[in-house]
């Protein structure tokens, strides 16, 4: 008996190293990999018309009788017979076909981390995007950081450089950073109760110093140049230092709200950069949004007049990202971030 648990024992301490040793090189294998290879994807494109076409057809078919489903059969098959007939004429004589409204989404983070994905798809979009197309983004974003959330405006910014129409789409939340994506379309639409605004900024950072002082642990920073750091987590945090973090959030501030007054010009500024949001209601009173709907609303109908596509950037994953997600999920490990103060629109 005691050989039986002596052995369970040592089984269980060496499966335990094993999986310890495991962990580590998958962690060592998957950084490396991520390292060597660039991220690459494609873009992927979707037929909303389609889509919605076959949703119709489905319900037909669930509530209507045979009878009425064969009379819009026949129905539909000779609407669709007038409209090629329709386009090969059109083609022939060089008149354009139906115009397109290509539908991006954007999920943002405090990183705006899908800012990669969303480069990828304008470029897809721009290059065969005329004049007469739309394009649609369906944002949702609390806020984020300051330069992630830059580039996220200035990729929606490619668009209306070149003079395609662009409609932004705000179903639950776009503020601080995720409005100032916003302003730049030339229609906003949002739903009655999404949230818009929080045209402010906002920085913290914790400070351990007195802890630290306390236990008798010296923390040395050595800089280069008056203001290289001002505010710290383990050194001492001054006055001065305070005050010039201060003055360069007030900066940041100056910088957004002249953004947003450049994009919207409409906007009485000094009464909406307050840092408070509204829902889309009380947002439409301050001219911050230009109609209450919902994007699904705005598509379906846009469907009857446009070809609409949803285009998508879809990363590919190695296997060894793959497993490597799964232990981080497992494990329930967390990406690490910077040490130093980040400054937040929102």
């Amino acid at each position: 008996m005691d050989f039986l648990i002596e052995y369970g024992l040592f089984l269980a301490k060496s499966v335990t190293v094993l999986v310890a040793i495991l962990v580590v090189i998958i962690v060592l294998v998957g950084t490396s990999q991520r390292q060597r290879e660039s991220i690459s994807g494609n873009i992927e494109v979707k037929n909303l018309n389609d889509s919605l076409k076959a949703v119709t057809m489905s319900l037909k078919h669930a509530v209507l009788s045979p009878e009425r489903q064969k009379m819009e059969e026949k129905a539909e098959k000779k609407q669709s017979k007038e409209k090629q007939k329709t386009e090969k004429h059109d083609a022939k004589v060089g008149e354009k076909l139906k115009p397109r409204l290509f539908v991006i989404d954007f999920n943002g983070d405090v990183q705006a981390s899908q800012v990669s994905g969303l480069r990828e798809e304008i470029t897809a979009v721009l290059s065969i995007a005329e004049s007469t197309d739309e394009v649609l983004v369906r944002l949702e974003s609390p806020g984020g950081v300051v330069f992630g959330y830059g580039l996220a405006a200035s990729q929606l910014q490619r668009i209306r450089n070149q003079s395609v129409p662009l409609t932004v789409a705000v179903d639950k939340v776009a503020a601080s950073g995720g409005y100032m994506m916003a302003c730049i379309a030339d229609k906003i639409i949002a739903a009655p109760f999404s949230m818009l605004g929080s045209i402010g900024v906002v920085a913290q950072i914790p400070n351990f110093h007195r802890l630290l002082k306390k236990n008798e642990i010296d923390v040395e920073i050595h800089t280069a140049g008056e203001y290289k750091r001002t505010l710290t987590m383990f050194g001492e945090n001054t006055d001065k230092a305070r005050e010039k973090f201060g003055d360069e959030l007030d900066d940041v501030h100056t910088l957004f709200k002249e953004f947003v007054s450049q994009n919207r010009p409409v906007v009485d500024i000094d009464n909406v950069a307050t840092g408070e949001a509204w829902f889309g209601t009380r947002a439409l009173e301050r001219k911050l949004v230009d109609e209450l709907r919902t994007s699904d609303e705005y598509i379906i109908e846009q469907c009857a007049e446009r070809d609409v596509f949803l285009v998508t950037y879809v990363v590919h994953k190695n296997k060894i990202d793959q497993l490597f997600e799964r232990v981080v999920r497992l494990t329930g490990a967390s990406k690490f971030h910077h040490s130093i103060p980040e400054t937040y629109i929102q």
